[in-house]
């Protein structure tokens, strides 16, 4: 292979753009696991759902036997209850956009004041209504951050549950509290020995633990009059009545609400906060400044965090949109390109051919190519342009003494130029260019070039097989060309839009490449170059599946990096190069609306959007449902197996490589999109990228006919 003088294209080391994308992931993954802390760790049971079960050896006699509000100081834990003939209405888990704005209009219409235990996240989602909560006068208390269970999670949720909610408060109101109401609670003759060691834990932070004495049950929704039944005092003494304004569907409550208070106040009962119900100071204070900026710190991340989701979301389906879409046309096209199989352009061409092989340091597999070109069953003539190498591969060529095959020697130059000068010396009008590590089939130059037949024909692209397939990478690479590039190939050939003839294996029409002045240096990719030039001169490009070659692909991680990076960055190159040909008509308006959209869209921006795609999947098998998420990936892998299959089938190839297509999603495929995001990255960045030559192993022998190809 050659490769252009260093001095053309100066490689500018690009190290700031992954410390760029590691931060961008970070920083996804932050918002990702933000928002599935707020959203999914969520108690998904009503407070009363959840009956305290476990021993109580430890609850101090005198607070299991004592009031609803604890205040649980080491050595001396005591408690209060409320005054005689006074209710503490409290509602639990809100604020909620619907139910607690009417539950405060009934308590304005009533005249009376209540407390409201809210949950750190929702007050996140509807800062208003706790604003609007504090502003009537009635009293705001914490239920935690998520609505966790107090008792169950471990000391450091714990602690960042009381942190949080209290810091979102702050935010939101400009207030804090010491009053909390642990989720999942009831009265006091209910607390565990866990319930007690986490009251004794939110104590020593700051906090006093208001129960409740009577629970109307509203969370079970058993009928307004239940509910009224439920909150009714048996007695004179004083209450405190859980209520719900948030967690389901509060007509109820809302409804009882509207009779009990009125019924009570004619009973004598009068109705207060918790704090004036059993005589406490106001515990409720201003939060200070920075307290407030800390507070708003954490709305806005988790409103930023909930609109990254969703954006995340509307991506995901349109990703898949796009893959199912892509799946769904490539398959269509291929079955449909494959009955055209017998499809003749004409008279048999049996007109010589000039077969070009650029080279450059080829010595380990030179010889195979060359000899398998001058086994050819059409006329043939081959010239091999030694680019300037130093590991004697024109020596080689010239000892093999094949009549027919020419050595031209040139200094150092590139591969464009290499293939120019052999341009400049065939004798022929029909031109194929082959790669020095390229092995042919024995009918592949006659089957190549029929496609000329039609004169509107400038160039063909044959079908290049991987020939090392030993080894997890050989056989992902192979699954590539098959399931990627072939049938990606008969779709560009049905729509004449085909951007690229491979220089593995690639038939050109000499007038056509005179035309548009030979190739081009200006890209890495210039085979996808000419093909792009072609296309816009108005010469219409087909793919030849039967003209096979045979070419030797990266052996180790680190040579498939250099040339698949320098693959995409050639090829965004030369799409920057014909952005043109989105505008213009004829063929070269389907090269830009048709080739070039499907490139953007399916080479460009579907791998960059692919380690969002993967970091929402550890989202998902995290906060979300696992089994749901494997079921979605399992149906992916099975679209793309059945892919693969097919296109295995069109192309003659045995099956068995496709087991490796579970594995190679967490490794190959990383690998490509990584390639992908670095050539972006460096073409947005203004920086030339450099020849990277693939090391040769010299790994392909004689041409063997691909097992059940036609």
């Amino acid at each position: 292979m050659s490769r252009p003088v260093a001095r053309r294209a100066k490689q500018v080391p690009l190290r700031t753009h992954w410390v760029v994308l590691t931060m961008l992931l970070v920083c996804l993954s932050s918002m990702l696991l933000l928002n599935g802390y707020t959203h999914h760790m969520y108690g998904a049971e009503a407070d009363g759902a959840v009956k305290p079960v476990g021993p109580t050896k430890d609850v101090p006699k005198a607070i299991a036997n004592g009031g609803p509000v604890i205040d649980a100081v080491p050595g001396q834990p005591r408690s209060v209850s409320p005054k005689a003939r006074t209710i503490a209405l409290t509602f639990d888990d809100g604020p909620d956009p619907v139910w607690t704005p009417k539950v405060l209009d009934v308590l304005k219409a009533q005249k009376i004041k209540a407390t409201f235990f809210v949950v750190g996240t929702e007050v996140a989602a509807h800062p208003e209504l706790a604003r609007r909560i504090v502003a009537e006068g009635h009293q705001i208390a914490l239920h935690t951050f998520t609505h966790a269970n107090l008792s169950t999670v471990p000391g450091w949720r714990r602690s960042l549950e009381l942190r949080q909610s209290q810091l979102i408060l702050a935010g939101a109101t400009g207030v804090s509290t010491p009053l909390l109401r642990p989720p999942y609670s009831s009265e006091a003759d209910a607390l565990t020995d866990a319930d007690w060691t986490s009251i004794e834990d939110t104590r020593k932070a700051g906090y006093l633990t208001v129960l409740s004495t009577q629970d109307s049950d509203d969370w079970r929704r058993p009928g307004t009059a239940r509910v009224i039944a439920n909150s009714t005092p048996r007695g004179t003494r004083g209450q405190i009545l859980l209520m719900h304004d948030a967690g389901g569907d509060r007509s109820e409550t809302v409804a009882a609400l509207a009779k009990l208070i009125p019924t009570l106040k004619a009973r004598g009962f009068k109705f207060a906060t918790v704090s004036d119900a059993v005589g406490l100071p106001q515990p409720t204070r201003h939060a200070s400044l920075l307290e407030r900026g800390r507070g708003l710190a954490a709305i806005w991340a988790i409103r930023v965090s909930d609109d990254v989701l969703k954006l995340l979301t509307w991506l995901l389906y349109a990703a898949g949109a796009l893959s199912v879409l892509r799946a769904i046309t490539t398959v269509i096209a291929a079955r449909r390109h494959a009955r055209q199989r017998d499809w003749t352009w004409g008279p048999p061409v049996t007109d010589p051919v000039s077969v070009i092989v650029p080279a450059y340091n080829e010595s380990a597999g030179i010889e195979a190519t060359i000899r398998s070109l001058a086994r050819s069953d059409h006329p043939i003539e081959v010239i091999v342009v030694d680019d300037g190498s130093t590991d004697g591969t024109a020596d080689i060529v010239e000892a093999m003494g094949i009549p027919g095959v020419r050595v031209i020697r040139q200094r150092n130059a590139g591969k464009p130029v290499a293939l120019n000068t052999g341009l400049q010396a065939a004798h022929f009008d029909l031109i194929v260019m082959v790669d020095g590590d390229t092995v042919f089939e024995r009918d592949a130059v006659r089957r190549i070039v029929q496609p000329f037949a039609d004169p509107s024909v400038g160039a063909v692209s044959g079908n290049a097989k991987v020939g090392n397939r030993k080894g997890l990478l050989g056989r992902w690479q192979h699954i590539e060309y098959v399931v990627g590039f072939n049938l990606d190939r008969r779709l560009f050939d049905l729509a004449e839009c085909m951007p690229t003839v491979p220089g593995a294996i690639g038939g050109f029409r000499r007038t056509a490449l005179e035309r548009i002045g030979g190739l081009s240096d200006v890209t890495l990719a210039e085979d996808t170059d000419l093909t792009m030039a072609l296309c816009r001169d108005g010469w219409r490009v087909v793919y030849e599946e039967r003209a096979i070659a045979w070419t030797e692909a990266p052996a180790s991680l680190g040579a498939l990096w250099r040339q698949r990076y320098r693959w995409c960055y050639g090829t965004l190159q030369a799409m920057w190069k014909h952005r043109g040909a989105w505008v213009q008509r004829g063929q070269a308006g389907k090269l830009g609306r048709r080739g070039l959209t499907y490139l953007l869209l399916f080479q460009v921006l579907l791998p960059l959007l692919a380690p969002v795609v993967d970091v929402f999947a550890i989202y998902g098998l995290i906060f979300l449902d696992p089994l749901r998420v494997g079921l979605v990936w399992l149906g992916f892998l099975a679209l793309q197996f059945g892919m693969g299959r097919y296109a295995f089938h069109l192309d003659g190839e045995r099956a068995g490589p496709l087991w490796t297509l579970p594995l190679q999603q967490f490794v190959y495929r990383q690998l490509m999109y990584l390639v992908v995001i670095q050539s972006v990255f460096t073409a947005l960045a203004g920086s030339r990228l450099r020849w990277q030559r693939m090391e040769r192993y010299g790994s392909l022998g004689s041409p063997a006919r691909t097992e059940g190809f036609p």
